[in-house]
């Protein structure tokens, strides 16, 4: 194998119970760090055996609250990984956190264990939003850890969602206005979904949920694209914005279908056309580790047909759409024979696509990338 990789890290431990989290059953007062961390370092060396000729480019730790998990670890873990790939240039390494006083006292030790980029799961830049979404933090802690990991990390994202109850396109305007000016060098923006079996899809059915409109969701959409261009933070993925450089590199290995890695309970990955997952139960994960040397609940081969469509998927949500070249070497399958010719040029008189070779969304098209990829897909109108 050859080509860059990327690796993804899964703590799945919390120290609450989240409402839209399914790994509430995770929730532990504390666990056995070091027992932990030869488990995950067990897990690097077998992947590593399974990738060798690739070039690591990213190293990502998220999960249920990666930022709790001992600084001590996380660099272990960096360094087994550089000593285990050779590097494509400098690593990006990026710690998913939460933004309370407990995870933010410990930037510092993270930073000094080589993570070099952090995203924060702000979410809101009002309590009463963030007590609807269930969120642990404050506005105060939220901007209070937002300050120390700027003064700790050369490279810090956070996310906002939208389109939340009661909130209005005005209301967005102001915010997404606040947030830009705390000037990090991206930013995550999130429509509001609600997914079956959520506590909002619950309040939704029962009509307790005042919820923007389509117009009012669409308004708010344009607005961030057009707020995060003025201050320099082009959209570069639908729901993501960014400096010129300071993309994240690891998500975008997922976007254009690369070569990624999952260790940990729960743990997804994709490599050498192969899709991995880890046993999901902490526990049994960890004896399967021990007494195996890896956690793999299956590795399953990945039909041509389904590859094809994970990655035009992905490729649509990228600003700079999908090369066919690169999309039939990673898929083994001509962008053309996936996508109905007749409903690309259809989209293309309609402004919603670009015309030429790259199958890429217009502006115009961004918020209807979904119905956009019903009607492109061939597999999906089986």
């Amino acid at each position: 194998m050859s080509g860059p990789l990327a690796l993804y890290v899964h703590w799945p431990f919390c120290v609450t119970k989240c409402p839209y989290c399914d790994f509430n059953s995770h929730v532990r007062a504390r666990v056995d760090d070091v027992r932990w961390r030869d488990a995950l370092l067990a897990e690097l060396r077998h992947e590593a055996g399974r990738t060798q000729g690739m070039r690591l480019v990213s190293i990502f730790f998220g999960g249920g609250t990666p930022s709790l998990m001992p600084p001590a670890t996380a660099g272990a873990i960096i360094a087994e990984a550089l000593r285990l790939w050779p590097a494509d240039g400098t690593p990006e390494i990026t710690l998913e956190a939460n933004p309370s006083s407990v995870e933010a006292a410990r930037f510092a030790d993270f930073a000094a264990a080589g993570i070099n980029r952090v995203s924060l799961g702000l979410q809101a830049l009002d309590d009463g939003a963030l007590r609807l979404l269930g969120r642990p933090h404050d506005l105060a802690q939220g901007l209070a850890a937002l300050d120390v990991a700027q003064r700790h990390f050369p490279r810090v994202s956070f996310d906002l969602i939208h389109s939340r109850p009661g909130q209005t396109p005005e209301a967005w305007h102001d915010e997404l206005a606040r947030a830009l000016a705390f000037g990090t060098s991206h930013l995550s923006a999130y429509q509001l979904t609600i997914e079956p079996g959520t506590r909002f899809h619950s309040l939704a059915a029962k009509g307790l949920l005042d919820l923007p409109g389509e117009e009012a969701a669409a308004d708010m959409f344009d607005l961030t694209g057009d707020l995060c261009a003025a201050a320099g933070l082009p959209l570069y993925e639908i729901s993501n914005h960014a400096r010129p450089g300071a993309e994240s590199r690891h998500n975008r290995v997922y976007w254009t279908y690369g070569d990624y890695a999952g260790i940990g309970p729960g743990a997804h990955g994709r490599r050498g056309g192969l899709a991995t997952t880890r046993l999901r139960r902490p526990e049994t994960w960890l004896e399967a580790v021990e007494t195996g040397g890896c956690g793999i609940e299956a590795e399953i081969p990945v039909q041509p047909s389904e590859a094809a469509e994970e990655a035009l998927l992905m490729g649509l949500r990228l600003a700079e759409g999908i090369d066919p070249a690169r999309f039939a070497a990673r898929t083994g399958t001509p962008l053309e024979s996936v996508i109905d010719a007749g409903a690309r040029a259809r989209l293309v008189r309609m402004g919603l696509l670009e015309p030429g070779d790259r199958l890429r969304v217009t502006p115009a098209g961004r918020p209807l990338t979904n119905r956009i990829l019903l009607d492109l897909s061939c597999r999906l109108k089986q």
